[in-house]
């Protein structure tokens, strides 16, 4: 078994190049696993004012396609850009439709023309982005006024049950260290958008095993890509006491995985 968990933001950073392949390779297997990303994405759609109805929208960090598809069927007379840094889940993607363009490109540096867009939706991508101010700076140049940037992201907290598991194990980098939810208050505060609303829910999942876990997080291609991690194989002993200190957080649904998810609605002002 190899060691798994999301990759790291702050404190020494995954390299993108590593990020995009390890999500292309996961693309054809992503959506069977994919339970947090759909009810995140699905909340966050719900989040949008009831009355918003926008020309363009852009799905930023779309994966294989599933809220393109949510957003072309929530806004039937829109046009739609799917925007994605792995090739692999575009190519997933564009043959499922629901964008009008499917493109590749980087969250920090959006490849579209300022003032173009009535809406960003961003469900669980941007924890990805090191550099999180030039994400708002982007959705902030590229949306016309009115505009709407919706986000969810996860913040600290989210898989401390296998973080703790591990640090009784080795000293080793095996989970992430996510923004605190401070951090997204103030960049978003200081963007120049409305916060009409930001906030964090814990959502938790459960398993029967830790092999379950790890299991799903490589089949989403969330896998460990810290500086710092162990290399190759996780040794047997190292994994009997993982399993043996996740243990410890067992319930009666079975082992939880908690993510502490940030949802926002900011608006660009007229």
């Amino acid at each position: 078994m190899t060691d798994l968990s999301l990759p790291n933001l702050p404190g020494g950073l995954p390299d993108k190049r590593q990020v995009a392949a390890s999500f292309s390779r996961a693309a054809a297997s992503y959506d069977s696993v994919a339970e947090l990303q759909r009810d995140v994405g699905s909340e966050l759609l719900r989040r949008l004012p009831e009355d918003f109805v926008p020309a363009r929208w852009l799905d930023m960090g779309c994966g294989t396609g599933y809220f393109s598809r949510a957003l072309a069927e929530k806004f039937p007379a829109s046009a739609g850009v799917a925007l994605d840094i792995a090739e692999g889940m575009l190519n997933h993607a564009r043959p499922l439709g629901g964008a009008t363009h499917f493109i590749a490109g980087d969250a920090e540096r959006l490849p579209l023309q300022d003032s173009t867009c009535d809406l960003v939706f961003s469900s669980l991508a941007v924890q990805w982005c090191a550099d999180f101010a030039s994400v708002l700076n982007e959705a902030y140049r590229v949306l016309k006024p009115g505009g709407i940037f919706a986000f969810a992201s996860l913040c600290v907290g989210t898989l401390y049950e296998l973080r703790d598991s591990w640090r009784q194990v080795d000293g080793m980098v095996h989970v992430n260290r996510f923004r605190e939810f401070g951090v997204y208050q103030q960049l978003c505060a200081g963007s120049g958008l409305k916060v009409a609303s930001l906030e964090t829910h814990p959502h938790v999942l459960h398993y029967p095993d830790v092999r379950s876990l790890t299991h799903e997080l490589k089949a989403l291609g969330a896998h460990n890509l810290n500086p710092g991690r162990p290399g190759g194989l996780t040794g047997r002993a190292r994994i009997l006491g993982l399993i043996e200190a996740y243990e410890q957080f067992r319930q009666a649904q079975g082992l939880p995985a908690t993510y502490q998810v940030v949802y926002a609605v900011l608006e660009k002002p007229l």
